[in-house]
C-alpha cells in the first residue's frame, strides 16, 4: 500500500496560481524570446523552419513536417496541449542528441505484419524459441514499424507451473544489440538475468543466446530487453510469464482469467516520435505516451456475462506512466502482486500500478451494460498552476443480460486471509523493526540544460506531487537528455552514487534498505525501484508499519517519503537494483550488488 505525504501547494482554492507562483510565471514570460538560449542547436532540426514568435505557437518545431529527408531522422516536437505557453527562448531547442528511429526509411509493407499474442504452455524441461524482430503494426489510422517477440504483440504469454525449469533459445533479429531480462524471477543462475556487462554479453544482431530459467514462485512476471529499453521495450518488446500454482485452491474460484498489459506510446500525424541516438530524451520525467495501449491495441474489448467474476493479471510496461486503473465502478478485490498473494485480500476502488509492477485482481460484473476500464487521475498543469481530471480509456467491457451459468459472487465477497503467505512471512517478522542496514537517497544532478528549463524548474518545485501522473512540462522534458540529466542512488553512509556503490551480502541475508526520495532535488519525482533476482517486503512507509504485506520486486517510492524494504538475499550472483522508469535507468539510476554463496 502506498501512502502519500502532502507537499506545500502554491495554488489557491480556486485552482489559480498563488501570488508567489504568479510572480515567477510573470517573470518567466517577461524575458524576451531568444535571450535564454543555451547550448548548441541540433543540426537535426528541419532547415528553413520558421521559429515561433508567439508563446502559444509551436510551429517553429517540426510538427506536421516530414519525418525523413533521405536517410536522416529529423526531430519534431512531440504532441502537446497547444494552448500551453512555450517558454521564451525554447522556440528552437531540440534534444542535443541525434534523432533515431529503428526501421526509419523502411517501407512498412516490407516488414512482416504483427499478430496478437499466443499462449505457450511450457512444460518442465521444454526448450522454446523466442526471436526479437521488426514488425508492422496498425495503431489507430497509422501503419508503423515497431518491434515484437515472435512477431506478436505483446510477446507470447508463457504459462508454466511453479517449480518448472525451461530453456529459451533467443535470437536477435533487430539491427542493434539486445538482451532479455526475466523480470521478477528469482533465477538460480544470475548469468541468465539479461544484464549486459554484469550477467552476460550483449546479444548482437544476428546472434543467439540460450537462457535457462527456473520458476520458484507462483505469480505474474514479464520479460523485456535490458539494453535501450527506452526504445526497444517502448516499441513492443515485452511479454508476460504466468506461473501457475501447484495447489488447486491457491486462489479463489473465478469464471475466467485475462492478462492485461498496459502501455502508452508517443506518436503524432507522422508516426512515432523519434528517440535519442546516443542517450534517451525525456530524461527528467520519462517518456509519457499520448496513445494508450492495452495488450498492444487501442480498442481492447471483452464480453462477459452477468454475474461473472474475472481475474485480471495487470502488468505496467510503460516507460514512465503510473496508471490508476478503474473498472467502470465495478467492485475490485486485490489478490496478489509481484511475487505472492497478499496476507489478506482487500476490496479497493482502483489499482495504482507503476512501471514494472504487476497486480492480480478479481472483478465482479453484476449489472449488464458497457463499462470502460480507465486510467483515472488528477493531472497537473505546472504552467498555469491548475489541477484537472484526466481519464484515458484502456478497455471496453460489455456485460450481457445473460446470467452466467455458475456465479462466484459469494466467493468474491469473501476476503480471504492467506495463512500460507502469513506463515512464509513469519520467519522475517523479527527483522521488521531492525535498524536499516543500508540507506539510499534518490536525487538528480543536471548540467548544460537550456536556461529556460533551469528557470522554470524553480516554479515547478514550488509544488511537489507524490506521484507524477502526467507529463506536466512536455517541452522541457523532451529536450532533457541522459547526457544532461543524471539520476542518482546515493548511499547515505559513504556518499557513493549509483554504480560506485559497493554492496556485498551472503546468501539468505535479510537486509533492510531504507530509501528516502528527497523533495529538494532539481526535479523531485517518484521512482519505481526494482531489485533483480530477489524478493522483498515493504515493511514501513514514513515510519508507519505496512498493515498488509505482499512479496514484491518493484515498489513506488513517492516524493518526500521514506520507505523501508526488507530484502531476502536468496540468490547468489551479481545483480542490479534500479529505477524502472526507462529513461531514469539509462540516465544512471542503478547500482550493482553481490550475493555470495
Amino acid at each position: 500500500m502506498v501512502r502519500f505525504k502532502p507537499s506545500p501547494v502554491p495554488y489557491t482554492a480556486t485552482g489559480k496560481p498563488s501570488p508567489k507562483m504568479d510572480m515567477l510565471l510573470r517573470f518567466m514570460h517577461a524575458i524576451p524570446a531568444g535571450v535564454l538560449l543555451l547550448g548548441t542547436i541540433s543540426p537535426a532540426i528541419l532547415p528553413g523552419a520558421a521559429h515561433a514568435q508567439d508563446m502559444d505557437m509551436h510551429a517553429g518545431h517540426t510538427m506536421d513536417m516530414p519525418v525523413m529527408q533521405g536517410d536522416s531522422v529529423l526531430w519534431r516536437m512531440p504532441p502537446m496541449n497547444m494552448s500551453m505557453p512555450m517558454l521564451p527562448g525554447m522556440e528552437s531547442e531540440v534534444p542535443i542528441t541525434a534523432a533515431y528511429l529503428p526501421g526509419a526509411g523502411l517501407d512498412p509493407m516490407s516488414v512482416p505484419e504483427a499478430r496478437p499474442f499466443e499462449i505457450m504452455d511450457v512444460e518442465d524441461g521444454d526448450t522454446i524459441h523466442l526471436q526479437a524482430g521488426l514488425v508492422r503494426r496498425q495503431i489507430g489510422e497509422q501503419t508503423l514499424v515497431m518491434m515484437g517477440y515472435n512477431g506478436q504483440y505483446p510477446g507470447p504469454l508463457l504459462r508454466v507451473k511453479k517449480g518448472a525449469n525451461i530453456n529459451v533459445h533467443f535470437v536477435n533479429a533487430i539491427d542493434e544489440p539486445t538482451t532479455v531480462h526475466w523480470h521478477g524471477l528469482r533465477l538460480d543462475d544470475y548469468r541468465f538475468d539479461g544484464i549486459p556487462g554484469i550477467s552476460q554479453a550483449p546479444v548482437q544482431s544476428g546472434e543467439s543466446f540460450l537462457y535457462k530459467l527456473n520458476f520458484p514462485d507462483t505469480g505474474l512476471y514479464w520479460y523485456h530487453p535490458h539494453m535501450r529499453e527506452d526504445v526497444q521495450q517502448d516499441l513492443g518488446l515485452y511479454g508476460n510469464m504466468l506461473v501457475n500454482p501447484t495447489e488447486d485452491d491457491y486462489y479463489a474460484p473465478v469464471n475466467r482469467e485475462q492478462t492485461l498489459i498496459l502501455d502508452d506510446i508517443l506518436i503524432d500525424a507522422n508516426g512515432i516520435i523519434p528517440y535519442g541516438k546516443s542517450a534517451p530524451t525525456h530524461a527528467l520525467m520519462g517518456r509519457f505516451g499520448n496513445v494508450m495501449l492495452t495488450n498492444g491495441v487501442t480498442d481492447f474489448f471483452m464480453g462477459v456475462e452477468k454475474g461473472e467474476v474475472i481475474r485480471f493479471f495487470l502488468t505496467n510496461v510503460a516507460n514512465s506512466r503510473t496508471f490508476n486503473v478503474v473498472f467502470g465502478g465495478n467492485p475490485i478485490k486485490i489478490v496478489a502482486s509481484d511475487v505472492s498473494k497478499y496476507e489478506k485480500e482487500m476490496s479497493v476502488g482502483s489499482v495504482v500500478i507503476a512501471p514494472a509492477e504487476r497486480y492480480i485482481v478479481d472483478v465482479l460484473f453484476e449489472n449488464p451494460g458497457e463499462f470502460m476500464v480507465t486510467n483515472t487521475v488528477q493531472a497537473i498543469d505546472h504552467f498555469r498552476g491548475e489541477f484537472y481530471p484526466s481519464v484515458h480509456n484502456l478497455a471496453t467491457i460489455h456485460v450481457s443480460n445473460t446470467p452466467v451459468d455458475v456465479s462466484h459472487a459469494n466467493a468474491f465477497r469473501e476476503l480471504r486471509t492467506n495463512e500460507d503467505v502469513i506463515s512464509d512471512m513469519d520467519a522475517f517478522r523479527p527483522y521488521f523493526d531492525k535498524a536499516p542496514d543500508k540507506e539510499l537517497e534518490l536525487t538528480v544532478r543536471v548540467n548544460n540544460l537550456p536556461l529556460p528549463v533551469m528557470r522554470m524548474m524553480e516554479v515547478d518545485t514550488l509544488y511537489v506531487p507524490p506521484i507524477e501522473w502526467n507529463d506536466a512540462m512536455p517541452m522541457m522534458n523532451w529536450v532533457s537528455t541522459g547526457e544532461q540529466v543524471k539520476w542518482l542512488l546515493r548511499e547515505k553512509s559513504t556518499g557513493r552514487e549509483s554504480m560506485d556503490i559497493k554492496w556485498s551480502f551472503e546468501k539468505d541475508d535479510v537486509v533492510k534498505v531504507r530509501i528516502f526520495n528527497t523533495p529538494r532535488s532539481f526535479h523531485p519525482m517518484h521512482h519505481p525501484i526494482h531489485f533483480h533476482g530477489q524478493r522483498f517486503l515493504v515493511t514501513h512507509i514514513d515510519g508507519v508499519e505496512n498493515p498488509n504485506m505482499v512479496w514484491k520486486d518493484t515498489t513506488i517510492i513517492p516524493v518526500g517519503s521514506t520507505v523501508d524494504i526488507l530484502v531476502h538475499m536468496s540468490n547468489p550472483g551479481t545483480w542490479m537494483a534500479h529505477c524502472h522508469i526507462a529513461e531514469h535507468l539509462h540516465a544512471g539510476m542503478m547500482l550493482a550488488f553481490e550475493v555470495t554463496d
